[in-house]
């Protein structure tokens, strides 16, 4: 039987590796669109090795749009028009047999052609080329077409100022805190780490949204708004290789 993640687990993939990152990214002005999803389900599109996570037996699914800004390899510095781009993925959580949480990416829509290939190659990940873009003003209008798609899905929200850090066991704490990415290589499960302070959390506003990345998922209309809804103005991270 698998490891159920504890509070104590969720807690330690929080602490920097020992080992050297790969990469720098800074993700910013994220909006974290959650739907209660029923665990079965989820379940049944993971691959072997991979459990769903749940917080009071609920699993959950979530959109998320947001912006890449400075994405570098280490050592080198960030490249006008290369390193900033947009990014909006369809994911759940999971945990693997050993009982480490984590996040299981079903798309990732981008925008830039080169972290797109990147991350197919070097990360296992199911990046899709997309148009995208987003425009501000007191709100962020936020549009995504993937490549091959006949519509495009549109987000329009605002990230309120003031911000503050979830409490451990918290449901904030389970959708936000992740530090672990699990893909499907040819050699079976493996996990990439992430490091960054825990997520600046603050209220959103969501004025347009739409499920067409969850139906591009293969998942049915939730027929409803999302269930639980937060941003934030974003982090700096640190991206470490793929590992068993």
């Amino acid at each position: 039987m698998p490891v159920i993640p504890s509070l104590k687990s969720r807690l330690a993939v929080r602490e920097r590796p020992a080992c050297a990152h790969v990469m720098l990214q800074r993700w910013e002005k994220l909006a974290f669109l959650h739907w209660r999803w029923d665990a079965d389900e989820i379940q049944r599109t993971l691959p072997p090795g991979l459990f769903v996570d749940t917080f009071q037996g609920d699993a959950w699914l979530a959109i998320v749009p947001f912006y890449m800004r400075g994405i570098r390899p280490r050592f080198l510095l960030a490249v006008p028009g290369i390193s900033d781009f947009l990014e909006l993925n369809v994911r759940t959580y999971v945990h693997d047999e050993a009982g480490r949480p984590g996040v299981w990416f079903y798309s990732l829509d981008c925008n830039q052609p080169l972290a797109v290939w990147t991350a197919r190659t070097f990360f296992c990940l199911p990046y899709q080329h997309a148009r995208m873009q987003a425009r501000e003003s007191s709100w962020i209008d936020y549009t995504c077409h993937r490549r091959g798609e006949s519509g495009a899905s549109h987000f329009r929200y605002q990230i309120a100022d003031g911000t503050q850090h979830a409490e451990p066991g918290s449901i904030e704490f389970f959708l936000a805190e992740r530090y672990l990415l699990f893909a499907h290589t040819s050699r079976g499960i493996r996990f990439g780490q992430v490091h960054h302070v825990p997520y600046p959390l603050a209220d959103v506003k969501l004025d347009a949204w739409d499920v067409n990345p969850l139906l591009q998922a293969g998942f049915a209309d939730p027929q409803r708004p999302p269930d639980h809804l937060i941003g934030s103005p974003g982090v700096d991270v640190r991206v470490y290789p793929l590992t068993a």
